[in-house]
C-alpha cells in the first residue's frame, strides 16, 4: 500500500497517465479552438477590409462622374443663375417706309449748331422716296430734340420706345415743325435748326426748353 502511494507520488502509476492523457487532449482541444477562432477573426477582419475597399472605389468613382457633369454644365444643387446683362432702351418698334434707308432704323447722333441762328433753316440728311407732306396730314416721325448751343439732349421719340404721331401745319406743334416739314417728302430724315420765337421762346418757365433748337425728324408716314 506504501508503494502504491509512493509511485502516485512519484508519477508513475497509471492514474497519473490517464490524466495527463487527458490533459493532453484538452490542451489540442483549446489550442484547435483557439486557432479557429484566430482564423474567424482574421477572415472577419479581411472581409471588412474588402468592403472598406469596394466603398472607396464607389465614392470615387461617383466623384468622378459628378465632376465631368459640372464640367458639361449641368447645374449642382448650388449653382446660381447669372445676372442678366443690363438693356438699352428699346429702338421704336416702327416699320419704316417701303424703300426707306436702313438708316432710318437707327437713332441718330445730334450734335450743336454753329453761330447765332436767326431763321429757320431746315437740312436735308436722307431724301425719302415717298410722296410729300402736306398741312392738315397726321405724320408718324421719330426725332432727336437739343440745344442749339450745347448739343445736350432734352427729348427723343427713340428713348420712349415708339415714334410720334401728330397733326401737322395746322398749329398743333411748335411753328419750326409746321413751317419746316410741311413739303418734307415720306422717308427723309431732316435736321431743322429753329430760332427760338420758332419754338418755345427764351423763358424755361413750366420746365420747357428755352432758347433755339435743333432736331433730327425721321418722316416715316404721312395720312
Amino acid at each position: 500500500m506504501s508503494e502504491r502511494v509512493q509511485n502516485r507520488s512519484a508519477g508513475q502509476g497509471p492514474g497519473t497517465k490517464a490524466e495527463r492523457r487527458l490533459a493532453a487532449q484538452l490542451a489540442a482541444k483549446k489550442a484547435a479552438e483557439a486557432k479557429r477562432r484566430r482564423q474567424s477573426l482574421l477572415g472577419a477582419l479581411a472581409g471588412v477590409a474588402v468592403v472598406a475597399v469596394l466603398i472607396g472605389v464607389f465614392v470615387v468613382v461617383n466623384g468622378g462622374d459628378d465632376d465631368k457633369k459640372d464640367a458639361a454644365g449641368t447645374p449642382s444643387a448650388g449653382a446660381t443663375a447669372p445676372a442678366p446683362e443690363a438693356t438699352a432702351p428699346a429702338a421704336p418698334q416702327q416699320q419704316l417706309p417701303e424703300g426707306a434707308d436702313p438708316a432710318l432704323a437707327t437713332k441718330p447722333k445730334v450734335g450743336p449748331g454753329k453761330g447765332e441762328l436767326t431763321k429757320l433753316t431746315v437740312t436735308p440728311l436722307i431724301k425719302g422716296k415717298g410722296p410729300a407732306v402736306k398741312a392738315g396730314q397726321t405724320i408718324t416721325t421719330n426725332y432727336v430734340g437739343v440745344f442749339y448751343k450745347d448739343g445736350k439732349e432734352f427729348d427723343a421719340s427713340w428713348n420712349n420706345g415708339q415714334p410720334a404721331s401728330f397733326p401737322i401745319g395746322v398749329g398743333q406743334v411748335i411753328k419750326g415743325w409746321d413751317q419746316g416739314l410741311v413739303g418734307v417728302t415720306v422717308g427723309s430724315r431732316v435736321q431743322l435748326d429753329i430760332p427760338a420765337d420758332l419754338a418755345y421762346g427764351n423763358d424755361s418757365a413750366g420746365g420747357r426748353p428755352a432758347g433755339p433748337l435743333r432736331f433730327v425728324v425721321d418722316v416715316l408716314a404721312a395720312q
